[in-house]
């Protein structure tokens, strides 16, 4: 049987032990739901090793993939078959090796519209799926949110000093001119409406930004993370910060 949630805060020895820790965690809320189950993931390489365990045989065979909807928080605004796409990453690193149905992947389109018609089209993806035009906080979007964390405080493609930090309204929105190419983000209120947010992160070179973020400085957007259900930190012992275990 696979663990049940733990609640807050849990530091890992290492990088592969955070990973085999935080996907028996998700696979063990994914089993002990009776109902469809959807699941934001984060990109970037911290997580892969994650993904990766979710595709073996140990974790896999009992995994209730039928139900199990994926959903990702932001999407660089490259050909989902480019090198740095998000949910390339994801694809090639679980979801083409276990029995997910097309269907139940709902990845965020970045050809053939521009960024604004991209990020009007998930979210028009994300309401159909709750089948509501607005989130009510007794019933979450997902049931479990991933989120990493740059040196920078930006999670998802939610950046230091930008419009979309402030954004109320919408759930999805185009970020444009903070790195190389357009990125799509989901905002607040869509990554806060899960049953479970969880930051997964590893290395020496966050635990500055960890610390800040755990203790809700609102000057990183990190730090202004409010899930409407529980909010957990799942670090390695390098991101860690004192206090933890």
């Amino acid at each position: 049987m696979m663990d049940a949630a733990p609640a807050g805060n849990r530091t890992f020895e290492n990088a592969e032990a955070l990973a085999q820790g935080v996907a028996e965690w998700l696979g063990g809320l994914a089993q002990a739901s009776d109902r469809a189950f959807a699941v934001c993931l984060s990109g970037g390489s911290t997580p892969r090793r994650l993904y990766e365990l979710l595709a073996t045989p140990e974790i896999s065979s009992r995994f209730p993939w039928s139900r199990t909807h994926w959903f990702w928080g932001d999407e660089r605004f490259v050909p989902h078959d480019h090198p740095d796409s998000n949910y390339g990453m994801a694809r090639d690193a679980f979801l083409s090796r276990v029995p997910v149905a097309d269907d139940n992947v709902h990845a965020i389109p970045t050809e053939r519209l521009s960024p604004e018609q991209a990020a009007a089209a998930y979210e028009a993806t994300l309401k159909r799926f709750y089948g509501a035009d607005s989130l009510a906080s007794g019933r979450p979007l997902f049931d479990v949110t991933l989120l990493g964390i740059g040196e920078n405080g930006h999670t998802a493609s939610l950046f230091p000093d930008q419009a979309a930090l402030h954004e109320t309204r919408r759930w999805v929105v185009a970020v444009i001119g903070t790195k190389s190419e357009p990125r799509i983000t989901l905002t607040y209120p869509a990554l806060d409406s899960s049953r479970d947010a969880a930051f997964v992160v590893t290395g020496k070179g966050k635990r500055d930004v960890v610390a800040r973020a755990k203790a809700g400085d609102r000057t990183i957007p990190a730090g202004l993370v409010r899930p409407v259900g529980s909010l957990h930190w799942f670090t390695d012992r390098a991101a860690a910060t004192k206090g933890m275990n």
